[in-house]
Formats: C-alpha cells, structure tokens, sequence
C-alpha cells in the first residue's frame, strides 16, 4: 500500500511538472558554427539543441524558415525557404533545402519543434550565415608580391604592403576577403583587424588555399582610409621538414585581399589588391616557424596602415601570376590565442633569467621591458631540463627556437612574435635590461579554436594529471593540422598519430570541423594509386604505409560514430575505396602484404630495448591485419551511402583477408605467430577471429600482459589494448596497466613532472638522462589514446555504432582499480552528457544525464543489488530495467538519473 501510495504522488508531481514545463531550441549551428562568416557551402547543414524539464523528452518535428533580413523572418515574409511541420526526430544536419544562395549573403534562420509530449516550442531566436564567394563569381582583386629580389636560401625581412584609399558614402556594412602565400597580418586605419592567428592556415596549397572573411564595418571611416598587410614565411616558403632551404610551395610571398564596401543606398565598391599598392619592409627581420624571429623595433613604420602616414619611399609592388581557381572559404577552427599563462619561477642564471611556464605549452612569449636603443633581448625555449638543471635543446634538433628583439629606447616595449611559435616549457631570457619580474613576462597559448567537449576526472590525482596531459597534448598538436609534435624540426601532420587519437581527441574537443578540414587535404594529396601520403599536408613525397594511411578511413569513421555525420563519408568515400585499393594491389593474390617499409608498432617497447625482441610484432601482420579491418569498415560505409554493389564487395574482400591471415599467422592452438601484446589486440580488437580462436588469444593476451607486468605496445597496439582487455573479460588487467607508475606506463611520465604526452615511454629515464635526440618529443599525443578508454570504460560514456552520433547513448561504468569514484561529461550535437559514480564500501551511487532527444542504455556494474533509481526500487521505477548477461540494464529517455545500489564484495 505505501509503495502505491509513492507511485501515485510521483505521477502527480511528474504531471505537475509538466504542465509547467516548456521546450527551447538553442545553440543554432551551421556546419557545426555559430554564426559563420563568409562559407561556401551551396547546402549548409543546421543543427540544434533541445531543453527541456520532462524526462524522455523527444522532438516530432520541426519547422525552420530562412529569410535575407532578420525583420522578414521575424514577420514570415519574403522567406528564402520554409520547411513547414516535417515529423522526424532529426536535429542535427539538417540540408538547407530553399532557394540557391548567391555570393556575399547573410541569411538569417530560426527552428521551432514540437515534442513528444505534446509541447510546442515558441520561434527559437533567430541565428545567421553568411556566404563568401560561391561558385561562379570571380575575385576582382590581383594578386601582389614585392619587386625586390628575395634571398630563396633564408628568411627574408617581411614585406610590409599598403594602399589608400577614400570613401565618400555612408556606409552600411564592409567585408575584406584576404589570403596569402605565406602568412599575414592585416590592418586597416592602424587596427589590426580579427584575432586569428597564421592565416590563411595550412593546406595543400598547389590544390587548395583558403581565404578569409572579416567584418569591417566599424574598421573604416567615410573619409580617407588605409589597408596594410604584413607578410610572413610560413609554411608555405619556410623552413619545412627536412628540405634544405624551404620553399616547398613557392620562394615568393605574394597577397590577394578584396575589400567589399556596401554604401547606405544599396550601391557597392571593391577595393582590391592591384598595381596600385606599395611595399616596403620593416622591424620584422626574420621569421620562420622553426627557428623564431628577429624583430629590431629600431626599424618600426610607425603608423604605417594609416591614411596619413609618409609612403613616398616605398617601392611598387608586381602582379604576380597566381591562379585563383583553387581557393576555398576555410572549413576548420582558426588558430587563436587561448590562454595566458604566468610563469610559475623566474630564475637567475648567470646573466640570464631562467622562467618556468609551469606548463609544456605552445605558443609564444610577450615580453615587456624598458631598455636603451639598441639593447638586444634573446629568448631561447625548451620543454625540459636536464639533470643538473640547465636547460635541454638537443631533442630540438635543427629548430632554433630562438626570438630576438632589439629595443628602441624609451618608454616601456612589449614584445611578441609575429610568424613564428614554440613548443616550450622553459624559456632562457639574454640581455634583458634591469630585473625580470613576473609581471614582465606572459605565455601566450595557441592553437585551432575548438570548443572544448569533454571534462573527466577520478579519486586518483595522477589519473587526473594524465587526463590534463591528454588536453594539453592535444592543445599544443592541433595547430590548423593535427601535428606529431610542436617544436622540433618536423611539426609535420603525421596521419599515423592522427589516426589513433582521433577518438581521443572527439572526446575532449569539438574536432568536426579540424578533421574536416584535414582530411579535404588528404583526399587532395592522396597519390593516384591510392597511396596516402605519411604526412598531410604532403610535403615528403611518399606514403602507403598501414595504420597511417588507414587514418583516411579511420578518422571519417570516427567521426561519423562520434558526430552522426554522413556527409564526411559521402565526402571521403572515393578516398576510401582507393586507399583499399591500393592496399590490395600491394597484397597481391595471396591477400598477405608483406615486404613494404611500414611504420609497424612505431615506438613499441621493443624497438626501445634491444633484450625484449620477444615483444616485436611482425610488420606484415599488422598490414594485413590493417587491410581486412579497413575493408570491413569500407563496407560498412558502403552500406550507410547505399552502395549495395560495393558494400558487398568490400564485405566479401575483408572476409577473404580475414581468412587470409589466420592461415598464415594463427596456429592451430590459437597462439599467433607474433606472440606480442599488439598482435593479438589488433587480431582481436579488429575481429580477425573465430569465436573459439578468440577466446585463447584473449588468454594469451591477458598472459601476456601478466608475464611482462606492463605494457609493451607502440602506436598502433596502445590505442587499443585497454578495451580489447576489458571487452575480452580482463578489466583487472586493463587497471593495472593504468595504475602503473614505473617505465613503461601512462603514469611514469607524470611521476616524473610531465604536463603533456611523451613520444616515447621514456623520454627521460628514471636517472633523469634522455632518450635518443634524435627522436624525442615531450609532447606528442599518440599514447594519449587511452583518454578514449579512461571516458567510456572508467566513467562509463561509450557510442551505440548503430545509432551513431550519441542518438542513443551507452551508459556502461566499470568502477575498478582501487579508484572511489570518476566522472565524464561530453558535449554532443545533443547537448550534455554526464555519467559518474562513487564507491562508498559496498555502496556504489551513479549519477547519469542524458540530453533531449536521445535516449540511452544504462549498464549498472555486475554485482549490484538492492538497486533504486531516482529512489524507487528498480522493479517500480516505471523504467525497463531487466538482468541481462549478470547485469542490470535498462533502456531510458532523456534527463537525470540517479541510481543507488549495494555491490557484492
């Protein structure tokens, strides 16, 4: 009776609820962006996230509207486009489906949706883009470099270029649409215009070169104006790689910036780059992305983008020759800054001053300082220090990693460099006049502005540490391209890194749009054998090698599971299919790939000690065990685009190599012929195996692990040997490898003060001496791949593949080694998900939020008994909870959950 009498005043406060309750739309996207400005996409795609205070909350339909001014489209009037009711749940990517968009519009947009419930939502506030150059309109503008000759063997002085120019209407609104060979600051009127950083970005340039879009109305004046560019290096001429003297896309530096004013009386005039401009240099002797630069601010143009400066001694500028057929509105995140950080000491060392970031971090110092004219400061960075304390430049290699800057006298100076940035730590100060404070001195953190999506932290502060790793890693690798390392000569975009860490990386940040972007250059630098190149953009030639070149299908997968969107399939799938196929021709009838020079398990326990070969995984293996994986995942993909022919194909391909590499790398009793930690995860890990078969490799796994008490796997093995442990009924193991703090293990280099991934497992030996130079990078993500592991197995979030996109959500914690609680939070195209639980004794509470307009399957650890949720017994919660396989699962609805139960000790 009393527990009737509880369900009865629940279904009278859930109805109380409800009649209060309202549904929202809110966090408007295009193409995952709010508000973007100046893209070229003929059919945008729209998204947005639903509130609601009612439990399973679904939507039914939608109805958007599309207008060209906000006041139409407040009035339901001269709509661009007007879907009326459409009944679906879909509320991500959904194609703008109205009238053909024309350059330079800004159409404004707004959605309202109807529930499950019956709720109908008011007009969501209205959101906006706007469109650059579509197809079929050409640029007016030339592109210009500077008459002088440049020095094609070094950095050369940066161009400085400007033009005037006057306006005698009012204005009503400004766009200036910018890019360069090279890189480029703008200006107009003496403001630097936007806060993005190493523009236009990096891309395949010989195919693909992006330009910018900026708002500058409030930049200009109806009167007499000034535009200047500043020219940089960059990755296009500078030093790149391992190629003497750069220039790998080009030895000049050349501008093409349109300016776009639109007057009050609807009229419009193009201000472009032309013969007209002049150009001069200035303060910015050398700049170059590995070795820094050289500013003599004796040499500063004062006021040199305004209207009245003093141009006479400037030189002409040339038009140069360069198509403009290839360029594009950028896709990814621009690189910003985002964070400043204080020095955590500030050291004396001889003459110098030693600052510690407290934070391997990347980026560039702004400095201030008050000295004569003249006086010459010296900043050299490094991410560690040796044994005796002095600051390590070996593992930089060729990199200089140096900034220089000589004061003019006076007043207080503040420094920062332009065109350059660094992968630091430590930074050693030369020449600085009087006493360097902490005030003086800033860390000025850079990289692709992605909006960050995932929180995770536990009982255990090394665990925690590791996690802050993870971030930072990220941070300092995703600089416009997902880079191995950032401060050595190389910074290259290795896809064999960026393959393995990608479902890492969705976990943390909103990476849609950098993969996106990625990957356009992939497709463009892929060989037409179907080769991927081993670094993208390719500036090394050659490629082919498996589990790096797989990341052309591996990181479109990823991304589809993780953001549920079908059009980075559509777009990469040609790219796919010839990846395969060259797979296949080097395979040959056999279906064994065997002989090519690949990577292998790059950086494995065994290619680090030359007394444990017995953890060395054959090459050959692995290619092969590569080319059955990815074609089952092309097949599958195949079969998401409709390609019933092809999914067939690629199904009947990947089975063959399958059985392929069992007759040539199984033994009868199971036991692989590579008995290695990685070859049995990627055989099991890839489902290269019979049921029976499987079950031994899972032990001879877990024997494996137990033999050498640690991990032994590289690159390739570490992102997977965690899950594959605990999918194959050996979390304990999977724990202990986390929990481990001796060499090799994710938590030895946080023992040893790390604040990014290492490279290696022993970047620097228990001794404090260093690994090989000639390799060594204390901050490359690779092994943060277990961050994956960490958020969908410790706290519990994972992706249903057959729902994909977090539409249903699976909710599966499994609480172990030693911790007393963890906590994941990730923001999906839904909205907020959330998953933790404390262990208090034998009493386990887990607190669970599912997003509006999803739904999800809760997993309630093995062993739990005596369970509530939301404080009702579980049998009279009005959920579908059920025992299935030893555990408690049940399927629910969006909103908060909160279970409690007893587990068996």
């Amino acid at each position: 009776m009393k527990s009737r009498r509880i369900i009865l005043l629940s279904l009278l406060l859930v109805a109380a609820v409800a009649l209060r309750a309202e549904v929202t739309v809110t966090s408007l996207k295009t193409d995952y962006k709010s508000n973007p400005l100046g893209i070229d996409n003929p059919v945008p795609r729209l998204s947005w996230i639903i509130q609601s205070d009612l439990m399973s909350t679904m939507q039914e339909t939608y109805e958007i509207r599309a207008a060209l001014s906000e006041k139409d489209l407040q009035r339901g009037k001269n709509l661009l486009w007007e879907t009326g009711k459409v009944a679906t749940s879909q509320s991500i990517h959904v194609e703008y489906g109205g009238s053909p968009l024309q350059s330079f519009q800004r159409i404004y947009w707004q959605v309202r949706v109807k529930d499950n419930h019956g709720k109908a939502s008011k007009w969501s506030e209205a959101a906006w883009w706007e469109t650059g150059f579509m197809t079929g309109t050409q640029w007016e503008a030339d592109w210009i470099s500077p008459t002088w000759k440049e020095n094609i063997k070094e950095s050369n002085p940066s161009p400085y270029l400007r033009k005037t120019f006057k306006l005698d209407t009012e204005i009503k609104e400004a766009r200036l649409y910018i890019t360069c060979h090279g890189l480029y600051q703008v200006e107009i009127n003496g403001k630097r215009i936007g806060e993005q950083e190493f523009t236009p970005g990096w891309t395949s340039y010989d195919t693909r070169l992006q330009y910018q879009t900026y708002d500058v109305t409030e930049n200009l004046r109806q009167d007499l104006n000034a535009l200047g560019i500043i020219l940089g290096d960059g990755w296009f001429r500078g030093n790149l790689g391992w190629q003497e003297g750069g220039n790998i896309w080009g030895t000049e530096v050349a501008a093409l910036a349109q300016l776009r004013v639109t007057y009050s009386d609807g009229s419009t005039e193009i201000i472009s780059t032309d013969g007209s401009w002049k150009a001069s240099t200035g303060p910015i002797l050398k700049s170059d992305i590995y070795n820094g630069e050289v500013y003599d601010a004796t040499k500063e143009l004062t006021g040199w983008s305004k209207p009245d400066y003093d141009d006479s001694d400037w030189k002409p500028v040339k038009i140069a020759e360069i198509s403009k057929e290839k360029l594009i509105a950028p896709e990814g995140p621009p690189v910003k800054i985002i964070n400043e950080l204080e020095s955590l000491s500030i050291q004396k060392v001889g003459d110098d001053w030693m600052v510690d970031m407290g934070q391997n971090m990347v980026g560039w110092i702004r400095i201030k300082a008050s000295g004569k004219k003249g006086d010459q400061l010296t900043l050299k960075h490094a991410e560690i220090l040796d044994k005796e304390g002095n600051m390590y430049y070996e593992n930089l290699r060729k990199a200089e990693c140096t900034n220089s800057y000589v004061l003019k006298g006076g007043a207080e100076e503040t420094f920062e460099p332009h065109f350059t940035f660094q992968g630091f730590r430590y930074v050693m100060v030369s020449g600085y006049p009087g006493t360097l404070t902490a005030d003086d001195i800033r860390g000025m953190v850079i990289h692709s502005d992605m909006e960050p999506s995932g929180s995770f932290t536990c009982s255990d502060p090394l665990i925690n540490q590791l996690q802050h790793n993870i971030v930072w890693g990220l941070k300092g690798n995703f600089l416009d391209v997902p880079t191995d390392c950032p401060q050595r000569d190389e910074r290259l975009g290795w896809t064999g890194d960026a393959q393995v860490f990608a479902p890492t990386a969705c976990f943390n940040v909103d990476a849609a749009t950098f993969y996106t972007k990625w990957l356009r250059d992939l497709e463009a630098d892929q060989d037409a054998d179907g080769s991927i190149p081993h670094v993208i953009p390719n500036i090394l030639g050659h490629g082919g090698a498996t589990g790096w070149a797989d990341a052309g299908i591996m990181i479109p997968w990823a991304m589809y599971l993780d953001y549920g969107d079908v059009s980075v399939l559509k777009n990469q799938y040609e790219s796919m299919k010839k990846w395969i196929g060259y797979m296949k021709q080097r395979a040959g009838e056999d279906l064994i790939w065997e002989g090519d020079p690949h990577f292998g398990d790059w950086l494995s326990f065994a290619s680090n000690r030359s007394d444990y070969m017995g953890a060395y995984t054959s090459k050959d293996l692995i290619a092969t065990a590569y080319y059955a994986y990815s074609s089952s995942i092309v097949a599958r993909v195949a079969n998401i685009l409709g390609h019933e022919q092809d999914a067939a194909y690629y199904t009947g391909l990947s089975e063959k190599v399958r059985l392929a590499f069992n007759d040539e790398f199984v033994t009868p009793n199971g036991l692989l012929v590579a008995h290695t930690q990685t070859a049995y995860t990627l055989a099991l890990a890839f489902d290269l195996l019979d049921k029976e078969t499987a079950e031994k490799s899972a032990v001879y796994l877990a024997g494996d692990v137990e033999g050498f008490g640690h991990i032994t796997t590289g690159f390739l093995g570490t992102p997977l040997i965690s899950l594959t442990l605990t999918e194959t009924g050996r979390n304990d193991l999977a724990y202990e490898l986390l929990n481990r703090k001796e060499y090799p293990s994710w938590l030895y280099p946080v023992t040893m003060g790390a604040t990014t991934i290492w490279e290696r497992w022993d970047g620097q030996k228990p001794d404090s001496t260093f690994q090989n130079p000639g390799m060594n990078s204390f901050n490359h993500y690779a092994y943060g791949a277990i961050g994956k592991w960490m958020y969908q197995v410790v706290a519990g979030i994972g992706i249903d593949e057959n729902i994909p996109g977090y539409k249903h959500i699976i909710i599966n914690p499994r609480p172990g080694g030693g911790l007393t609680s963890a906590k994941a939070t990730h923001e999906s195209m839904y909205g907020t998900i959330a998953s933790g639980w404390v262990v208090d004794g034998e009493h386990l509470t887990m607190e669970v939020k599912i997003p509006v307009n999803t739904s999800a399957t809760i997993h309630i650890p093995a062993g739990a008994r005596e369970i509530k949720i939301n404080d009702s017994d579980v049998g009279e919660s009005g959920f579908d909870f059920k025992e299935v396989n030893g555990q408690v699962v049940g399927k629910v609805g969006s909103g908060k959950y909160t279970i409690d139960c007893k587990l068996n000790q």
